[in-house]
């Protein structure tokens, strides 16, 4: 069980974002999805995620093409983009009963759901609260929730720990930790600690294409130990180096 991105190719126009892009990653592994602003990495998740076909090559969620059964596919798969749609006059527990319905479930399965959906990210205590009125860091406690209430096999996660303060995305972290057990989970950050407190693996992709896949004491070792050097020698044009 697990997701696996076979030559992906995405281009608007004669713009190439995404250029020959392959890795597969199975439950128990989070892999850390890195690169500089404008790298390709959002438009990879919708790709990887059903929400944007790609040009050429093919994504498999548990297997399953989500260009020939986009329901089995995702059926699967949990996604929580960067700036999830949240419907402001619905209270948390509402909307996350809403998210669940819409993954078919119903009754003492959905009640048991959101329960422990609630527990894991902290909302017990505004359940009942619109949303508009809770702070970025619940709004995106909430949108974390949703991604995760049908116990996806496969989680795609764009700055997940976006908005948070230091204890909350300690708590997130540790979330993350716990759900590897049976999740093949992907990380797309731009925050290096990430990588380093959650992380097994490490894909760094640079103007649209690949340029380290491993481990993240290979990646250390690129640059001899600083994560923050080893982005820069990825991903920093020869011409604009510090010299």
């Amino acid at each position: 069980m697990g997701i696996a991105a076979e030559h992906l190719v995405k281009c608007y126009g004669r713009r190439t974002v995404v250029d020959d892009l392959s890795f597969s990653l199975e439950a128990g592994c989070v892999l850390g999805f890195i690169g500089p602003n404008g790298a390709g990495k959002t438009t990879t998740m919708r790709m990887l995620c059903g929400v944007h076909p790609p040009t050429a090559g093919r994504v498999l969620i548990n297997g399953i093409d989500p260009a020939e059964d986009p329901v089995g596919a995702k059926r699967g798969l949990g996604y929580l983009p960067e700036n999830a749609p949240l419907y402001g006059s619905m209270s948390a527990e509402t909307f996350l009963a809403w998210c669940g319905k819409m993954h078919g479930l119903s009754g003492t399965e959905l009640k048991k759901a959101l329960c422990r959906v609630m527990d894991a990210c902290a909302l017990t205590e505004v359940a009942g609260e619109e949303i508009e009125s809770l702070s970025k860091g619940y709004r995106r406690r909430v949108c974390l929730a949703q991604s995760i209430i049908h116990s996806p096999s496969v989680l795609v996660m764009d700055e997940p720990t976006d908005g948070l303060d230091p204890n909350q995305k300690r708590e997130i972290r540790t979330l993350i930790r716990t759900l590897r057990g049976h999740c093949a989970i992907i990380v797309s950050t731009h925050i290096l600690e990430e990588i380093d407190a959650v992380c097994d693996r490490v894909l760094a992709i640079c103007r649209g294409r690949q340029v380290f896949s491993g481990t993240v004491p290979e990646f250390r070792a690129i640059s001899g130990g600083s994560l923050e050097d080893s982005f820069t020698r990825l991903t920093l044009p020869e011409e604009g180096a510090v010299k």
